[in-house]
């Protein structure tokens, strides 16, 4: 690399208050002008033996800079002249020159020695060079000879290094688009527009923000003024409307005949049939009956205080009852500890007075403590008598408010004047084109076989649910030992995925309602509210340890519906039972009392499954019994709805939906389902249990189904209705 004119080093020594200038016009330039001054020919360039020339030649040490530019332009017009000058000439680029030199430099790391050979070399100057630059720079410069050459080296370079260094400052500042430093002025001007355009910047983005902030609350406008003029969404929560009325010999057509073998998870000990077959062997029915005036209800007319009734009071009356009994039971647990603790005591104590006696003179005279140990004795005397009248009275109490129940006299009922009217005997639920008290009903039996199992009927529902009202009415229901009948909601062919509800099901000889949930995974009922039931969860005791097989004594409720629970009975599911009417809700009782009714609600928009049972049929709520009474009344001005607020509190509650442990989706696409199963996985292994009797003389269940007892003649549903309702679409907020 050479300097192609003297220019470039003259600006490189100017004085540093014309530093920044020097720097944005630092340029190497040549002979031809703009764009034409670095050459790699010798000839092409104005050299340092030029300078020496003119330098030289000059009559004067103090020249101006203006002319060694016009002694340079004569030089240069010579070499033209004499055709020396090539006809192309290159010119690098500044910025990459200073770049490359300012690289070397800061390899030098500081190391001035190095730094000076490298501008030595990068600008192709020598000792004799920098003497003649520095002659026309510094007029005051008298020292001659070798000596005074290198020290005006030596400040050259020093001004060299400074500058170039300067400048590679001023270019890298520059920016990677325009290279190069600029002057003052421009500088200025750069940060002033760079300054307005940020401004400008500034508030286009701000403007942004506010149009997309005006538009965002235009459409929140919108949608609102959309969604009041469109009004709340339609939701089914209205009130209920009979979708299925169930009843006499349209009561087949919502059915379907399922005819074969039992299903591989019941194993029942019976072939269903068809309806052609079940029709040839009468094992289904219909049959109209006369109603004994012993089998009627009292019917109060509207007005009459007697018909007020209030459910919840006396179920919240119940619930204090029970919790009475439980305290009662705590205490008395207490005073039993406590008797053991003071019967231990006075074993020790009477271990103290033998000792005593022992040691008294022989006239046998009785000590102080003797005395005072009558004197306990009697006093814990008198406290047993106290206790024991306390707890006759409490008996007492309990048993007449266990008649009242059974009675049918509401806790809240008030006094009866004797000028009141009496009240009507009428049917349940009596046939609406009967001049006389009739009522209709579905029977469904079985039948023996030579084979063994019974043949039997199963019943599927047409129609698919996803929430509703379900009531059953029944006269009567299978009951005794082998018996498995129920009513349910599945869908078996995705089962345990699209889950199953037990609304009835009895086994054996249980006598006690309840409703069971399975399903798959992640469904608990451990958060149900306190008060809002009258019953309580099945338990789960002894459940076989799956690998060891001992079994797991620990006491815990069924609240888990997940089929294969660790903690449970292989598809026990979250199961709740019935307190209020305990031991006469099912089977046998139930059938003694004329039979009942049950009532499932599923509904997932308000995040609950609950049940009732109430028996007999003067028990049930009047709301209700209209609701079955008009329920299949043409004229639907006439028809009661089923309000399930004023049936008072369930026996089993079953939160599902947002917000609970069971996600609402566990059950879903279910169709109701009636069957009569004998044995099977739940009758037939609990046979030993619960038919002790039987089992002395037949060691299976299908061995005493087999046989045909008369004891299976009650082995029957007689059902006056089954009713589905659903509630009406309207729109709702919530």
């Amino acid at each position: 690399d050479n300097i192609g004119d003297s220019d470039s080093v003259n600006n490189l020594l100017k004085d540093d208050d014309d530093e920044e200038d020097s720097m944005s016009s630092y340029s190497i330039h040549g002979s031809g002008g703009s764009g034409e001054g670095y050459s790699n020919d010798d000839d092409a360039a104005v050299t340092d033996d030029d300078l020496k020339y003119l330098s030289t030649s000059s009559t004067s040490q103090q020249q101006s800079q203006e002319d060694d530019t016009t002694k340079k332009t004569v030089v240069i017009q010579e070499r033209q002249s004499s055709g020396t000058t090539t006809s192309r000439l290159r010119r690098p680029s500044t910025r990459r020159m200073v770049d490359e030199i300012g690289n070397q430099l800061l390899e030098a790391q500081g190391n001035a020695r190095l730094e000076h050979d490298i501008l030595r070399k990068s600008l192709n100057l020598d000792a004799g060079n920098i003497a003649a630059l520095m002659m026309q720079q510094d007029d005051d410069n008298e020292e001659e000879g070798e000596d005074a050459g290198e020290k005006q080296t030596e400040r050259v370079l020093e001004r060299i290094h400074e500058s170039t260094r300067k400048l590679r400052a001023a270019s890298f500042d520059g920016g990677s688009g325009g290279g190069g430093s600029q002057p003052p002025e421009i500088e200025k001007e750069e940060l002033l527009d760079y300054e307005q355009h940020r401004k400008r910047m500034v508030r286009q983005v701000l403007t942004m923000v506010g149009v997309t902030a005006i538009l965002i609350l235009l459409v929140c406008v919108a949608l609102a003024l959309g969604t009041i003029a469109v009004g709340p969404p339609r939701q089914p929560v209205g009130a209920y409307k009979i979708i299925e009325a169930q009843v006499g010999q349209d009561f087949w057509q919502y059915y379907d005949f399922y005819a074969g073998k039992d299903s591989a998870g019941s194993n029942g000990y019976i072939m269903y049939v068809s309806e052609q077959k079940a029709r040839e062997e009468r094992i289904v029915n219909v049959v109209t009956e006369t109603v004994a005036v012993g089998d009627m209800i009292e019917i109060y007319e509207d007005g009459d205080p007697r018909k007020e009734e209030d459910w919840l009071a006396e179920d919240l009356a119940f619930l204090d009852e029970l919790k009475r009994k439980k305290l009662e039971e705590e205490e008395a647990l207490e005073k039993e500890e406590a008797k053991e603790e003071e019967a231990d005591e006075k074993k020790k104590n009477h271990g103290k007075k033998k000792k005593k006696t022992s040691t008294t003179d022989s006239s046998g005279t009785a000590t102080a403590n003797d005395k005072t140990d009558q004197a306990e004795d009697s006093v814990t005397e008198e406290k047993k008598a106290t206790r024991l009248l306390e707890e006759v009275e409490l008996q007492q109490e309990q048993q007449q408010a266990q008649q009242q129940l059974v009675s049918g006299s509401s806790v809240t009922s008030p006094e009866i004047s004797d000028k009141t009217k009496p009240p009507k005997l009428e049917p349940f639920n009596p046939d609406q084109t009967s001049d006389v008290p009739e009522e209709t009903f579905v029977v469904i039996s079985s039948t023996p076989t030579p084979e063994g199992p019974r043949n039997s009927v199963r019943l599927e529902g047409r129609r698919r649910f996803n929430r509703g009202l379900f009531i059953i009415d029944l006269r009567h229901m299978p009951a005794g030992c082998g018996t498995w009948p129920a009513f349910w909601l599945t869908d078996e062919a995705n089962w345990p995925v699209n889950g199953e509800i037990d609304i009835v099901e009895g086994v054996n000889y249980q006598d006690t309602a309840k409703t069971a949930l399975h399903s798959t995974r992640v469904c608990r009922m451990d958060e149900v509210p306190e008060g809002s039931k009258t019953g309580t969860w099945d338990t789960a005791v002894g459940i076989p340890d799956r690998k060891t097989g001992i079994p797991d004594m620990t006491f815990r409720y069924a609240q888990d519906c997940f089929v294969y629970d660790p903690h449970q009975w292989i598809n026990q599911g979250c199961v709740a039972s019935d307190l209020k009417l305990e031991g006469r809700s099912l089977g046998v009782p139930l059938n003694q009392n004329g039979g009942g009714v049950y009532a499932l609600e599923w509904d997932p928009v308000y995040k609950h499954i609950k049940t009732w049972v109430f028996s007999p049929h003067g028990r049930v709520p009047s709301n209700l019994r209209d609701a079955l009474r008009t329920a299949t009344n043409e004229d639907e001005s006439t028809r009661v709805a089923p309000d399930t607020n004023q049936w008072g509190l369930p026996y089993g509650h079953f939160p599902i939906g947002d917000g609970t442990n069971c996600p609402a989706g566990h059950f879903r696409n279910m169709r109701l389902v009636i069957n009569l199963a004998f044995c099977g996985s739940v009758a037939g292994n609990r046979y030993f249990m619960d038919c002790p009797k039987q089992f002395k003389k037949f060691k299976t269940c299908n061995e005493w189904v087999e046989s045909d007892p008369d004891e299976l003649k009650e082995a029957y549903w007689k059902i006056r209705g089954v009713y589905v309702y659903e509630r009406e679409w309207q729109k709702q907020w919530s």
